[in-house]
């Protein structure tokens, strides 16, 4: 037997330490983004909000554990080696199995017997914070039905820079509130009903081109390094951490770290990003996973704040590690300081027993990821243990229904002239193919993979199967029947003679089903490298609806999309009586479209992005083509916090549809605004020092002790394990720097555990950051009057001026649902905090509530400002 570890464990540290900038000069003769360091990797605060029975029972726990069995805990155990996308080894003397860490934002990846939820960024359009939590909690208790002890998600990362971006419909929205407010409600759902959250990916992670070096020579791009994303200090702070922050303070137990730099240091050993934002400044106090395959080094990822290595192996199915017995030897030789082995098993504990009691009771890994059979290898890439695998178990509950409600009040009604809500039309035509079934069946494409038939998920690992599909053609043809309506459907949108026909005749209300899909990179979907190519609608899409709308008086057009697309077109042709954008909506998509367009949902959803003219009008794009030879591609993010609706409105540009927009079947009038300033104290920058770093007691330095058991333990084929394969280190290693000392190659401070200064933007023991950035400043109410004949919700939205010359326009800060009687008012009440007032000082490293005059904005979208008033 003999083990296989990366010989190429420390000389990555090497190349790392070695300053990024430089080597590109010389070789590109270009300026290049730098990433500080920042060292220590700082360790969990035992007083820390939220955090404090976790942390003394992890303590317990922790304090217990081996050397080998804290390496088990933090080391994946390699790709497809057990049945979850990613495992870390068991502690079985301490009762502990191994813990699952699965897939995904919207639903339970590659199992049978679960839901497929509406995605995340049509859960935003829903602007409901309760929908929102509600569908965390089930999916929450879904994952915990299937043993899955991690969820990876929500996301927040992409939050959609661009909006061609593939991944942009797992998040919430290009608005930081929005995000925000969807992160937080995710993981209080998820978390309270007994599963672990993971916020990813954290953080940059805006486009699919160039994230990974061997995808993208896949594609036949000549890279040597993946995409550097270059983020301000200003920018990060107000744009791309701010969701993240409010993950951290809702008490998230986990976060992935991505796979493209940031600022030419990789997410997941970038140690101003790990280090510094995250466990510093936002005192995060779980733990931080890579994505997988997003680690590229062992000890230098260790120190910078990497506490999980997922899946395991340096590449899929290689059996090498970086960490494993590379990370045992780094510990024993003093490489990698023992407090930072003991946070890391600390920090994955602490997360485990802020959602679980116990080790004890815990569901069994009931599925297994690799097949849907029931009998199968446990070890599945090493064929060993073959046993039941999957035990079908139905997690569903009547999730259907919340599915339902959630697809049916995220549908944004972009347009009306009065054709809506239908009643009872004498001849309802469907046209086109997004209406009806894949001729396959639904789950035929591998992670939803293709565009066939009507479009519920995107693509990618962030996808469910799903247990079933109504379709829009079924359901409108069912409620067609029930009306006593006639009814017929061409579910292609390329029969253009019998569309024609069919459209042409009279008395027909004609509803055209249109898509464009996206998703992650590892899947090319039409010449889609998981980025979109364009905005336009797919598989002559807008041809369709041209078309039909010149045949057809009362055409109503249903989109289904991954983000907006252009409708500049024909969204005006008065023959286009509504336009109606569903997003994403899940298993249930044609009930909740049916429910809407019929009125037994008076629709509420609002547009979580902004609808331009033309693809150029949104400012940032997709970088499709290298730029730096065959170094790594740099995206600078220059234009800083100007996107989507911010960006808009700092270039004055015509807009189709604005942030927010959103239409119902009743109206509502707005009125008498009033302003309560809070008595907050004045803002107190933390300060103090932590306390040293804990450790566990000592452990063995003799090698005999780590050495492989193979008396004991059967040896698994690509399996990665913390043991040793020989008592002589350098040989164990395979490493011709072995015998160094840290201090020779790692940056300084990395192995310091002594005590350490706060920043004065940290929490102290708030996780969140400064907890005075949360102090209630303003109380903002208005009355809301329902003026028409039906009851109706109205999404009120709170936008703020910080009036500054470089600030945007205005910014999203709160909104509010209000469920309102037809001749009744509704009071809306909205807050403003400190933090939603302030702006990111960089030279003082703190948040800062400017000297401009700031005016407070309540209306129903970005452009509708239907109230304001100064703040005093």
């Amino acid at each position: 037997m003999q083990l296989r570890i990366a010989a190429y464990w420390l000389l990555p540290v090497l190349a790392a330490r070695a300053a990024p900038a430089n080597i590109y000069n010389q070789l590109n003769k270009r300026d290049l983004s730098t990433s500080p360091p920042v060292y220590p990797s700082p360790w969990m605060n035992p007083e820390a909000d939220g955090w404090k029975e976790a942390y003394a029972k992890a303590r317990d726990f922790v304090s217990q554990m081996t050397l080998l069995e804290k390496v088990n805990l933090t080391t994946g155990v390699g790709w497809a080696a057990e049945q979850c996308v990613g495992q870390v080894g068991a502690i079985p003397r301490l009762g502990l199995r191994s813990l699952c860490m699965h897939d995904a934002p919207l639903g339970i990846r590659g199992s049978d017997y679960n839901a497929a939820f509406p995605s995340g960024q049509t859960v935003a359009a829903t602007f409901d914070r309760g929908l929102i939590y509600r569908r965390g909690y089930a999916i929450g208790q879904e994952a915990k039905g299937k043993g899955i002890d991690v969820i990876l998600g929500p996301v927040a990362g992409p939050i959609g820079r661009m909006p061609a971006a593939g991944r942009n419909w797992e998040g919430f929205s290009p608005d930081p509130v929005l995000t925000g407010i969807g992160m937080s409600e995710s993981i209080k759902g998820i978390q309270d009903a007994g599963t672990i959250a993971c916020a990813k990916h954290f953080v940059g992670n805006e486009q699919e081109h160039f994230r990974q070096v061997g995808e993208a020579r896949g594609y036949g791009f000549n890279i040597s390094e993946t995409l550097s994303s270059n983020i301000d200090d200003k920018t990060m702070h107000e744009l791309y951490i701010w969701p993240f922050a409010d993950a951290v303070r809702a008490g998230v137990g986990s976060v992935m770290c991505s796979y493209q730099q940031i600022n030419n240091s990789y997410g997941c050993q970038n140690s101003k990003a790990l280090n510094g934002l995250l466990k510093d400044e936002l005192g995060f106090q779980g733990f931080v996973m890579s994505d997988w395959q997003a680690q590229h080094t062992g000890a230098a990822s260790a120190v910078a704040g990497l506490d999980m290595s997922m899946p395991g192996d340096t590449e899929f199915n290689t059996g090498l590690s970086f960490w494993g017995a590379n990370l045992t030897l780094a510990v024993l030789n003093g490489t990698v300081p023992a407090y930072r082995i003991d946070d890391m098993a600390l920090r994955i504990m602490a997360a485990f027993f802020k959602v679980h009691k116990t080790v004890d009771g815990l569901e069994p890994i009931n599925f297994s990821f690799w097949t849907l059979d029931t009998y199968g290898p446990i070890h599945w890439a090493a064929n060993k243990g073959y046993q039941q695998i999957n035990h079908h178990v139905d997690v569903r509950a009547d999730h259907g229904n919340l599915i339902r409600e959630i697809g049916a009040k995220a549908t944004v009604l972009l347009k009306n002239t009065g054709s809506l809500p239908l009643k009872k039309p004498k001849f309802l035509a469907v046209i086109g193919e997004d209406a009806g079934a894949n001729p396959n069946g639904p789950n035929s494409c591998a992670d939803r993979g293709c565009d066939n038939g009507t479009l519920a998920m995107g693509w990618g690992s962030g996808t469910a199967n799903f247990p079933y599909l109504v379709t829009p053609d079924a359901a409108l043809q069912a409620q067609a029947l029930q009306d006593g309506s006639r009814y017929e459907s061409i579910l292609t949108n390329y029969a253009t003679s019998q569309t024609k026909a069919l459209v042409s005749q009279a008395n027909v209300t004609a509803v055209v089903f249109v898509n464009a899909d996206s998703g992650e990179g590892y899947i090319n979907v039409d010449g889609n490298m998981g980025d979109r190519k364009n905005l336009t609608l797919w598989k002559n899409g807008d041809s369709l609806v041209k078309n039909v709308s010149s045949w057809c008086p009362n055409t109503i057009v249903v989109i289904h999309s991954v983000g907006p697309v252009l409708l500049t077109e024909w969204y005006d042709n008065p023959n286009i009586t509504a336009i109606l954008w569903a997003g994403l909506p899940g298993q249930e998509s044609g009930n909740s479209i049916t429910d809407v367009l019929y009125g037994k949902v008076n629709p509420s959803g609002r547009s979580p992005f902004t609808w331009g003219a033309t693809r150029e009008s949104y400012g940032a794009d997709v970088l499709y083509t290298p730029n730096n030879g065959n170094g790594a591609p740099q995206q600078d993010f220059s234009e800083g916090v100007f996107i989507d609706y911010r960006y808009f409105d700092k270039a004055n540009s015509t807009v189709i549809y604005e942030f927010g927009h959103g239409l119902s079947y009743t109206t509502f009038e707005y009125s008498n605004i009033r302003v309560e300033k809070s008595n907050a104290g004045p803002y107190r920058p933390t300060t103090g020092t932590t306390a040293p770093a804990p450790t566990f007691g000592n452990f063995s330095t003799d090698l005999n002790d780590y050495v492989f058991p193979s008396d004991e333990l059967e040896y698994i084929y690509q399996y990665i394990y913390p043991y040793l394969n020989t008592t002589d280190a350098k040989n164990a290693s395979a490493d011709p720097y072995y015998g160094k000392t840290a201090e020779e190659f790692l940056p300084p401070h990395a192995t310091d555990d002594t005590p350490q200064p706060l920043l004065r933007s940290s929490g102290g023991n708030s996780p969140g950051g400064n907890p005075q950035l949360y102090d209630i400043m303003y109380t903002i109410t208005a009355d809301i009057t329902n003026t028409g004949s039906i009851v109706g919700d109205e999404v009120v939205q709170l936008y703020v001026s910080l009036g500054g010359p470089n600030d945007p326009k205005v910014v999203l800060r709160d909104f509010g649902k209000l469920r309102i009687e037809p001749g009744q008012t509704a009071q809306f009440r909205g807050t403003l905090t400190r933090r939603d007032l302030s702006n990111w000082d960089t030279g003082l490293q703190d948040w800062v509530v400017s000297n401009y005059t700031k005016t407070v904005y309540v209306g129903r979208s970005s452009r509708k400002l239907d109230l304001s008033a100064v703040l005093l």
